[in-house]
Parts: structure tokens; sequence; C-alpha cells
């Protein structure tokens, strides 16, 4: 680098644009020009690059350094108990209804750094008591799943979890941990994450009762909307239920998946 500021031009953030679009089914429009510049700048100056052009050009040779590049122009912003709603109906529609002995699944899907998975394994665990259950998150970013697998958030973080549940499966942080809590081992253990793209060829994860794919697909357009939803009614066991958040919807897409409240479906099983 020459000491210059590298500038983000108009053909170079159409080539980032159209990358993550290939990759994640994202849509970025014009304006997020500079969240994309903002977000890419400190990658490029650490490489002692002098343009955005030649750290593309890095990303199409080295896919350490893509996954980098992903992880940094996804959207990871999450919290505990997001969408209570959700999770009321989880707790007093869904779960008193379950009969079987098979363990009951749950998907997060997109789950950024674990806080949804987390608080719905809280939300079984207190429901389903002994009985067989499990949740799995996924998510595009590895750095976001390194975390999640952790379980270890800032005290900042615990604004939405309940009293009861927080002291019944959180661990608060002591000595050099202060500020800090963890999950609980009995919460963790029915808690897995893995590495997912929606957009790709879903790997082989087994059937859920319930599918949370929140906040991810209003970055989609209505081609990658559907797609994904195609990959993933498979997934869904006849008679589970999934959810969008509020503020998505699943219109123009033409499946057998019944409205049954705003921005909660469910799969007949008939």
């Amino acid at each position: 680098m020459d000491g210059r500021t590298p500038v983000l031009s108009d053909k170079e953030f159409h080539q980032f644009q159209a990358l993550i679009y290939r990759i994640a089914g994202i849509t970025l429009s014009d304006a997020k020009k500079s969240l994309v510049s903002g977000r890419l700048m400190k990658h490029v100056v650490h490489r002692e690059l002098d343009s955005f052009g030649a750290y593309f050009q890095l990303l199409m040779q080295d896919k350490s350094e893509l996954q980098v590049a992903v992880d940094a122009l996804t959207t990871n912003e999450t919290f505990f108990f997001r969408e209570p709603k959700h999770l009321e109906f989880l707790r007093d529609s869904i779960l008193p209804n379950v009969v079987s002995t098979r363990p009951f699944r749950v998907w997060s899907a997109a789950s950024s750094s674990g806080e949804e998975a987390f608080s719905i394994a809280m939300i079984l665990a207190d429901g389903l008591g002994d009985r067989p259950w499990e949740v799995m998150g996924s998510d595009i970013s590895q750095r976001m799943l390194e975390k999640a697998r952790q379980g270890h958030y800032s005290f900042e973080r615990v604004e939405g979890i309940p009293k009861t549940y927080l002291k019944r499966f959180c661990l608060k942080g002591v000595r050099s941990q202060e500020g800090t809590f963890m999950m609980g081992d009995t919460l963790r253990s029915r808690v897995s994450f893995r590495y997912i793209n929606l957009k790709d060829t879903l790997p082989q994860i087994g059937i859920f009762d319930v599918i949370f794919i929140r906040n991810v697909m209003i970055y989609f357009d209505l081609e990658v909307k559907k797609a994904v939803l195609q990959r993933l009614l498979p997934l869904l066991r006849p008679g589970g239920y999934l959810f969008v958040s509020h503020s998505e919807s699943l219109t123009g897409f033409h499946g057998p998946l019944k409205a049954v409240r705003p921005s909660i479906y469910r799969l007949p099983d008939d």
C-alpha cells in the first residue's frame, strides 16, 4: 500500500454485490455500498492491499479469506428471546400437544451467535422436562458458529431472558469471567451448531418438528426465497411448524404451508 486509504469504486462494489448473492443468496442494494466498504476495509488494510479490487482477486484464490469476507458481509444481529410471541406460541400451543416418545427436534436456521437456539432450548427444557428433545442451530458464518458453540456471552446480552430461566439454565461468570454468563452444560448438551448455507443443497440433518428461519429471508429475492423454502419443506415433519420473522412473509410462495398466525405456518399432516 502507498499510505492512501482505499476507496470502494462502483465497479468493485458490484463485484462484491454479485459475490455475496452467488454464495449466500443475499441481495445487497446499492445503498449498502458504504456498509460493504466499512466491513471490508480492515481486511484490505490488514492484507496490505492498495484497492478493494485487489482484495476481490485475493478472494478468488484464497478460500479461507473468502470465508472471512462472507462473515464480514453477513448480518449477525440477534438477541435472546427475540420476537417473544413466537416462543410463547411454541410454549403454549405446540409443546402441550407433544405426545411422541421420539426426540422433539427444532432447527434454528441462520442462528448467528446462538441466542435464538438457546432461547428455544430453554423453552423446550421447561416445557418437555425429561422427555427427549434437541435443537440444532446453523449459520453461514464460521465466526458466529464458534461463538455459539462456546455459549458464552457478555452480561449486556442478558436482557430478555426470564429471571427464572437465567437462574435455572445460566452460569454467572466470576473472577476473570466477571461480567459474562454461560449456558449451563445440561442445556448446551442438547444444542448443536453446524455450518449450513441455505442457498446450497442441504446436508443430511434429519426431520424437524419446528423450523425457525427468522430475519434471513428478508435478504433474499423471491427466486432465492422460493428455492430455500423448497429445500426446507422436505425436512419439516407433517404437522410441523415453520416460523419466519414478523417483518417477513411467504407471499409469492405457493406451497402446502398454511398460515396459523402472522409469520407462523404449519405443514398439514393429512
